[in-house]
């Protein structure tokens, strides 16, 4: 159930520190939120606005509330195949398979482009010219960029559900060239913010007011960089479903595919009202639509129905959400920490990984406990194989 922090703030976290409840609180307070900001049962601290935020806006937008990671989200697959029919084949050779497949970590691009994922940079390249932006001013190898993984906490996996299943499960973003673009938009704002000496609580919640040449450049932007994302995810998962199917000897024959954003705007209808709203950290949960939340790597993920619950803006948690920083957890956790986390799961066995371990993560069954008004759970994934960028 949902705690009324204040007029404007509804938190569905049972699990939130005080600095993120303050964080939220001036958020809220922003004079444009309407109806009021929900955060998720995973919110944590984030850059000016927590992550795990919905955040409905009239009349401007926050930039640094959407985030400098445009259209990260996920995307699933759930194949033909069952845990028996997998159960003699070697997973680190589909592990690696995987990893030479997809550029994993920050600084990797492709050395070329394949068919499909030319096609989807074509495609990106006329919208770009149609919105009247070159996406080469903010990154001259964006294109090779399309179909790489990255780094931090996003991931590859096979998984299996609670009817053994095989379900092939991806974690990313719009990459560099929508940092780059995120990044330009939140100095964009404060530069807006700084000349009409408008009085903010926190600098990163500079806003770009609508009807503005600023907020415009924004708006045509952001929604590329949230198409590059979804198309990424594409291109990377078929990419996936290649390594699969040679691995296995078999075409992967999808029963589903569910590709959804957490990190994002767009414009909907909450309250009588059509709203700006951002998901930082958090899914589309309307009534029925399908929605995946992962766990951290080791831990259960989960495939979901959105209820539609108003209260938090038809929205869910987009995961565990990080309970130690990046920091901390290294120098917490110890690598055989993370081996023993990992047991029974086909992993990159590296100390790059130990601020990803489990524990550095919220209790994903207590996020998902919190999010029960919010979706209905279909599946239950647990990973057989984990790939990560460093």
């Amino acid at each position: 159930m949902e705690q009324q922090v204040n007029d404007k703030y509804l938190n569905f976290a049972s699990i939130i520190d005080d600095v993120t409840l303050e964080q939220n609180v001036k958020t809220s307070r922003m004079p444009f939120i309407y109806p009021h900001l929900a955060s998720m049962p995973d919110a944590h601290l984030g850059k000016g606005a927590a992550v795990g935020s919905v955040i409905p806006t009239l009349g401007a937008i926050i930039p640094a509330a959407v985030g400098v990671d445009i259209g990260c989200g996920m995307i699933a697959v759930r194949t033909q195949h069952f845990a028996p029919d997998i159960a003699g084949l070697n997973r680190r050779i589909l592990r690696e398979a995987i990893e030479h497949a997809i550029p994993l970590s920050a600084g990797n691009n492709n050395r070329s482009l394949t068919d499909s994922a030319r096609s989807r940079v074509e495609e990106l390249a006329d919208d770009a010219a149609a919105a009247g932006f070159d996406p080469a001013s903010y990154l001259k190898g964006w294109r090779l960029q399309l179909g790489t993984l990255g780094s931090g906490n996003h991931f590859i996996e096979v998984s299996l559900d609670e009817e053994d299943a095989v379900w092939l499960f991806l974690h990313s973003g719009s990459r560099g060239v929508g940092n780059k673009i995120a990044q330009q938009h939140i100095w964009a704002a404060q530069n807006y913010c700084g000349k009409r000496s408008i009085d903010l609580p926190d600098r990163d919640l500079a806003y770009l007011e609508e009807g503005t040449e600023e907020f415009d450049r924004y708006i045509a932007e952001l929604m590329w960089a949230q198409k590059f994302a979804l198309l990424n995810r594409g291109e990377m998962m078929d990419r996936v479903v290649g390594c699969f199917s040679a691995w296995t000897g078999e075409a992967v024959q999808e029963r589903e595919r569910i590709n959804c954003h957490h990190n994002y705007t767009e414009v909907e209808h909450h309250y009588g009202r059509d709203v700006w709203l951002t998901r930082k950290g958090a899914i589309d949960a309307s009534p029925g639509r399908p929605g995946l939340i992962p766990g951290s790597m080791g831990t259960a993920s989960y495939v979901v129905e959105g209820k539609g619950y108003a209260p938090s803006l038809n929205s869910a948690p987009h995961g565990a959400g990080r309970e130690y920083s990046r920091t901390r957890a290294r120098k917490t956790f110890s690598q055989e920490q993370l081996r023993k986390a990992m047991k029974g799961i086909e992993f990159r066995d590296t100390p790059a990984f130990i601020d990803e371990i489990p524990a550095a993560y919220k209790d994903i069954d207590a996020v998902m406990a919190d999010a029960k008004d919010l979706v209905t759970v279909k599946h239950v994934l647990r990973q057989i194989v984990n790939v990560k960028g460093n």
